[in-house]
């Protein structure tokens, strides 16, 4: 008998749409203090998942794309932190 293939979470990129594994995207996480890049994937916090490609980190950074998702007013240290993870 053979085992049950082990269930891999799925996220959505809000950017382009594309469904891929959680563990490839990037979240980030509202929080009180602003929005924050969360590699863990653990805090606590409405969260938002971005892939890998620098467009769609470019689009995030620079629209209303993140904001949306957030459900958040981005400032602009949160813009910065956005655009900080995305130059990497």
């Amino acid at each position: 008998m053979s085992a049950k293939p082990r269930h891999v979470p799925e996220r959505t990129c809000i950017v382009c749409r594309q469904k891929t594994e959680k563990r490839r995207l990037t979240r980030f996480v509202r929080s009180p203090e602003g929005v924050f890049a969360d590699p863990t994937g653990k805090r606590d916090g409405r969260g938002a998942y971005l892939c890998d490609n620098p467009i769609c980190r470019q689009r995030a950074a620079s629209t209303e794309l993140m904001a949306k998702a957030l459900h958040v007013t981005l400032s602009a240290d949160d813009r910065q932190r956005i655009q900080e993870v995305a130059d990497s």
